[in-house]
């Protein structure tokens, strides 16, 4: 974090200083809620959990280098006392945006946030100091922390907005007011709690009605091939650019191809200039990511030469999305088992489809969660995607959503021992384990609530496998 004394923080946030002997002490490092990321000249967040009270940590840390504690009570150390630690974190991280001067460009969408954000910052690092979302913590604790990560080098603050009702993308965009707000898409994630695609779409698009005007620098990049988020330039004042594989794109792509190994290629065309791309990330769906990203890049003055580079180079920084590990026997382990939501799963299946032509695939897949009265349409869904995919082998894995993934693949013409349901995780690795040939695909993916990482793991464990893209 930029430096900021403790009596500063304290008025930024409307606390009062507890066990403070010089309040003109300055916070020079990370704001962390994990004691165990407490550094020297740290702020430590003490949040109380369900199982877990961060202020039964403050001696610790700041025994460990801490300057101090913010806090909801005192402590017996030196503690920034406030009323509520969340509402002061988000104070916190609003005050020092506006210090900084960086460049903030949010973004939001059903899916691919998290890859579209790791592709936007490698490609954006090229240009200037930038910093991102780790993972996928984007809401109202990751997304303040993350922002309050920014030094005064930086120049770009890359941050993924994640919401789960109407109101916390708005709640969001107030904590750190974006310049160039981006929308990917409008699905079915989540929409077992907002209620339907155009809830989520009311929801998503508060993004770009928290964009300053056209007139004052703000940008709203909207999906040229989504319906939803198209109709979203009609929220906001900003000036529009969109991008797609649409003719009117004003960032597009042509000649899209995937080869042999499920990586795509394609033409890059944005209003200052063509060039092609050739990506190392793995399936089809990539290619919207990388458009987002391009458009952004481009908005912010890269040429399509630099950007078009930048993404040919780009890998995955975020763990369990599409990770493709060889073994030595000739085995592909596809891990993208980090979360699911019906695009997704269509989009990891179409690649695995792409990566396994000429060899046994396999889909290791189990529930995709919150899709309220959807979920038995969509389960059954993907499983009959499997089969017409020509999917070898699908492994359904868990309870009720998985015995409906593999009903999708009887009731699509799976009748013989292509399709199998199991109960848990280690009944799928058992499976595996002794049906597995070399040269097999697997792809493995559910909801990050199923846990069906540890297949992937439990596949590649040993094998002194090289993972392919990282």
């Amino acid at each position: 974090m930029i430096a900021l004394s403790l009596a500063e923080i304290a008025s930024v946030v409307g606390g009062q200083t507890h066990d403070i002997p010089d309040p003109s002490v300055q916070v020079t490092g990370r704001v962390v809620r994990d004691s165990r990321e407490v550094e020297p000249g740290s702020l430590f967040v003490a949040f109380v959990g369900e199982r877990v009270d961060g202020h039964d940590f403050a001696a610790s840390v700041v025994e460990a280098g801490a300057v101090a504690v913010l806090a909801s009570r005192p402590v017996g150390v030196p503690a920034i006392v406030v009323d509520d630690v969340q509402t002061a974190l988000g104070a916190l991280a609003r005050h020092v945006v506006e210090r900084l001067g960086a460049t903030l460009v949010a973004l939001t969408g059903s899916a691919g946030k998290t890859s579209t954000k790791d592709l936007i910052a490698q490609v954006l690092q090229r240009k200037a100091p930038t910093v991102y979302t780790p993972g996928s913590l984007n809401n109202e604790i990751g997304l303040p922390l993350t922002a309050l990560s920014a030094t005064e080098e930086t120049r770009f603050l890359v941050l993924e907005m994640g919401a789960r009702g109407i109101g916390h993308i708005r709640y969001l965009t107030d904590l750190t007011p974006p310049k160039v707000g981006l929308v990917l898409n409008v699905g079915t994630a989540h929409i077992g709690e907002f209620g339907g695609r155009e809830q989520i779409a009311q929801a998503k698009g508060e993004l770009v009605e928290g964009l300053p005007s056209a007139e004052e620098g703000g940008v709203a990049i909207l999906n040229a091939d989504d319906p939803l988020v198209r109709a979203m330039a009609s929220r906001t004042k900003a000036r529009v650019i969109l991008f797609g594989e649409s003719g009117e794109a004003d960032v597009r792509a042509e000649n899209v191809t995937l080869m042999e190994s499920g990586q795509p290629a394609f033409r890059l065309h944005t209003p200052s200039g063509c060039s092609d791309v050739t990506m190392r990330l793995y399936g089809e769906h990539h290619v919207s990511n990388a458009l987002a990203a391009a458009a952004v890049a481009h908005e912010l003055g890269m040429s399509a030469d630099e950007i078009a580079t930048a993404l040919s180079e780009a890998g995955s920084l975020s763990r369990w999305r599409m990770e493709v590990t060889e073994r030595p026997d000739g085995v592909t382990v596809v891990n993208d088992a980090y979360n699911a939501n019906p695009e997704s799963m269509r989009a990891a299946l179409r690649a695995l489809a792409a990566m396994g032509k000429g060899r046994r695939t396999w889909a290791v897949l189990g529930q995709m969660a919150e899709l309220g009265d959807e979920a038995l349409a969509e389960h059954d869904a993907v499983g009959r995607l499997a089969v017409r995919l020509n999917v070898g082998k699908l492994v359904a894995v868990g309870g009720r959503e998985a015995s409906w993934l593999q009903l999708g693949a009887y009731n699509e013409g799976s009748w013989g021992e292509e399709s199998v349901h199991v109960s848990d995780t280690q009944a799928a690795i058992d499976l595996l384990r002794s049906q597995l040939r070399p040269g097999d695909v697997v792809l493995v993916k559910a909801s990050r609530s199923v846990g069906l990482e540890r297949v992937a793991e439990a596949l590649v464990e040993g094998t002194e496998g090289e993972v392919a893209v990282r």
